[in-house]
C-alpha cells in the first residue's frame, strides 16, 4: 500500500476533497517510468488544489503535487537509469497526471531530469517549481538586455517561493533588488536573502497612471493584477517585467502607455511546459547559484499528513518560503 494523498470530487456540484488515504500501486497512471518518491514540495497551486480554493484539477481522482523528487525503479531504454536519482515539476502533474504527494509515482521519462550533482532531492525539491520559475524568470531579464549595469529590479512577493529565491538569485549576479512585500515583518529577512530596499504592495495595490515614475529597469513578478499593471507603467525605457504569476489577479488592467512610449517588453513565464533543454540549463544555474544554507532557511519541511494544514495556512499567508514535503 503507497501512501497517498488524493483529492476527490464526487458530485459536480461539491467542492474538490483532498484526504490521506492509501492506493496500489496498480492505481497508478500507465505512464512507462516508476518512481519512489521521497519528496515533493507545496506550492502555491498545490494548495488552491488541495483547499478546493481554485480549479486547478482536471481529472478526479488526482494525487496533487506539481513537484516530485525520487529515485528510478523502471524506466524504458530511452528514459533514465534505473536506481538514479531524478526530478520532475510540471508537465501537468498534479492537474492532469497524478504528481508528487504520493510514495510512488508513474510518469513519462521525457518528464525527468536528473538531479543536480550540486543538489540533493530535498534540496532540489527546495527549489522545485518556485526555484525553476525565479530562474527563468532571470534568464528573461537577461534575454532582454537588463543586466546589473541597467539599474535596480524589483521582485513581488517576494517573501513567497518564487519572489524569495529570486530575490537570492538577482542579489547572486550583482543586480540591486527592491522587495516588494505585504508582510513588513519580513524585511530584515528579505534583506539578508539579498534586498536592498523594501518596498510594500499597498504602494503598488492601486489603479495605475499610463505612466509612472521610471524607476526600474526590470521586475520579476508573481501578482499580475493592478500590481503587474503598476510595476509595467513603473521601468525604465527599454525595460522587462518577466511575468509568472496571478497570485493577486489574472486582470491586467494596463495601457499601451510603457510598451510603446517606453518600449517596454512583457515576457511571460511558463515553467509547466517549458522545452527540456531550457529546463535543464536552469536547473543547472539554480544548482550553481543558490547557497545550500541559504536555501535551508527558506525551507521548511513537513510530512504527508501535515500537507492539508499547511495548504490552507499558505493560501492565509501565514507561511513564507519554501515548503519541501517529506513523502516517504
Amino acid at each position: 500500500m503507497i501512501p497517498a494523498l488524493l483529492i476527490e470530487n464526487t458530485t459536480p456540484e461539491t467542492p474538490a476533497r483532498a484526504r490521506l488515504t492509501t492506493i496500489q500501486a496498480a492505481d497508478l497512471p500507465p505512464h512507462d517510468t516508476q518512481v519512489t518518491v521521497g519528496w515533493s514540495s507545496l506550492n502555491y497551486k498545490d494548495a488552491l488544489a488541495i483547499t478546493g480554493r481554485g480549479a486547478v484539477v482536471r481529472t478526479f481522482p488526482m494525487v496533487p503535487g506539481i513537484d516530485l523528487a525520487g529515485r528510478v525503479m523502471v524506466a524504458p531504454d530511452a528514459g533514465p537509469p534505473v536506481a538514479s536519482d531524478v526530478l520532475a515539476t510540471g508537465f501537468g502533474l498534479g492537474e492532469r497526471h497524478w504528481g508528487g504527494l504520493a510514495a510512488m509515482a508513474r510518469v513519462r521519462h521525457e518528464w525527468l531530469l536528473p538531479v543536480p550533482p550540486d543538489l540533493t532531492p530535498r534540496r532540489a525539491m527546495a527549489l522545485g517549481t518556485a526555484g525553476l520559475t525565479a530562474m527563468l524568470c532571470v534568464m528573461a531579464l537577461e534575454f532582454n538586455g537588463v543586466s546589473p549595469d541597467s539599474g535596480p529590479v524589483i521582485v513581488s512577493g517576494a517573501s513567497g517561493g518564487v519572489g524569495s529565491i529570486a530575490v537570492v538569485l538577482l542579489s547572486r549576479l550583482g543586480f540591486q533588488v527592491t522587495a516588494m512585500t505585504g508582510r513588513p515583518q519580513e524585511a530584515d529577512a528579505l534583506r539578508r536573502l539579498g534586498a536592498t530596499d523594501i518596498v510594500a504592495r499597498a504602494e503598488f495595490d492601486r489603479a495605475p497612471r499610463p505612466l509612472e515614475a521610471a524607476r526600474w529597469a526590470g521586475a520579476i513578478d508573481v501578482s499580475g493584477g493592478r500590481v503587474l499593471a503598476s510595476l509595467c507603467a513603473g521601468l525604465q525605457p527599454g525595460g522587462t517585467v518577466a511575468a509568472c504569476g496571478l497570485a493577486q489577479s489574472m486582470d491586467f488592467p494596463a495601457s499601451v502607455a510603457p510598451f510603446i512610449l517606453r518600449g517596454v517588453t512583457l515576457a511571460g513565464i511558463d515553467s509547466v511546459m517549458c522545452p527540456p533543454v531550457r529546463r535543464a540549463a536552469a536547473w543547472s544555474r539554480l544548482a550553481a547559484l543558490m547557497p545550500a544554507d541559504m536555501l535551508d532557511t527558506l525551507t521548511t519541511e513537513i510530512t504527508l499528513p501535515e500537507v492539508i494544514d499547511a495548504a490552507h495556512a499558505l493560501l492565509d499567508g501565514k507561511l513564507r518560503g519554501r515548503i519541501v514535503v517529506r513523502v516517504a
